[in-house]
């Protein structure tokens, strides 16, 4: 029997669609049923992410189809979600000129915190997040990964059942990026945290389910060791000659690709090895994910 994992929160997308003027439809039919974890939603650029978190945030409103926590309709009741809800969006702003402490306890106010409690809790995330050493430093010096943490800590004040980051390492170096998914593990608890990228190495540490989405649709919803098992047997290691390079990729799935002086070592994915010479290798998340892709395009274009 599986274990019961208990949550804080559940959140139903059912059926959600979104059309925006001119007939563009972002996204089609998406359904998910979440609780405790955290979800780690991919998708290639365009895919219809940030529609999704723009709509999960209430921030705007799907054209069909519902969105439920926990039995209450955020549609029609969005105070039920923004009450427990933290939100780091793709386009993130602070004001350069205010510190870290004014801009939290800005922020504090308008989510209606009182002072005394508002004051303890901004220190307690400045510590979370690594920045009580530098909270009297104007935002406007602080560098892209100290902004993003400064984005956590907001959404983080109200202490939220939901926590939704959309594209968060966007234009942070490696450490950063290492970094900002170390403390999203640390903060995930006992609450629902989805993190919205199209950057597999984001999710593939943290993730405790992962969502692909493409063209608006949900292509699948799976565990890490589910989605690895999409490719299980698939994965081949090929060398070819840096000449032959261009004709491999017209003809096979390439993961990724190392040059060697002359040669170059192919990552396939494919059922059948590509040439007696190649060899079969574990598979990694980006196989997988770049497999789902890969299929979908295929079917929409047959």
């Amino acid at each position: 029997m599986a274990k019961q994992r208990s949550f804080a929160g559940r959140l139903i997308i059912d059926s959600v669609s979104k059309q925006y003027k001119g007939g563009v439809w972002a996204l089609r039919d998406f359904n998910l049923d979440l609780s405790h974890g955290i979800l780690g939603l991919l998708g290639p650029n365009g895919a219809g992410k940030s529609t999704l978190m723009r709509i999960l945030a209430t921030v705007t409103k799907p054209s069909q189809g519902k969105v439920m926590w926990n039995d209450y309709d955020v549609v029609q009741e969005p105070d039920t979600l923004r009450s427990v809800l933290g939100y780091l969006p793709q386009e993130f702003g602070v004001y350069p000129n205010l510190n870290a402490v004014e801009f939290l306890s800005y922020l504090a106010a308008i989510k209606g915190l009182n002072n005394k409690i508002a004051r303890q809790r901004v220190e307690e995330l400045l510590q979370v997040v690594g920045l009580l050493e530098i909270r009297h430093r104007p935002l406007g010096s602080y560098s892209g990964g100290m902004k993003q943490r400064i984005g956590i800590a907001q959404a983080l004040l109200n202490d939220p059942k939901l926590l939704i980051v959309d594209e968060p390492t966007s234009g942070l170096d490696p450490e950063e990026r290492l970094n900002f998914r170390a403390l999203l593990s640390d903060l995930s608890g006992d609450r629902v945290v989805i993190l919205s990228t199209h950057i597999v190495t984001d999710v593939e540490a943290i993730a405790t389910d992962i969502a692909i989405i493409s063209g608006g649709y949900l292509l699948i919803h799976a565990t890490p060791d589910e989605l690895l098992q999409t490719v299980e047997g698939k994965v081949w290691e090929w060398v070819v000659p840096a000449t032959e390079l261009p004709d491999a990729r017209l003809h096979y799935l390439i993961s990724n690709t190392i040059r060697r002086r002359d040669d170059v070592h192919l990552r396939i994915v494919a059922s059948t090895p590509p040439s007696l010479d190649a060899r079969a290798v574990e598979p990694a998340l980006e196989d997988a994910y770049l497999h789902t892709i890969y299929q979908n395009r295929n079917r929409d274009s047959a």
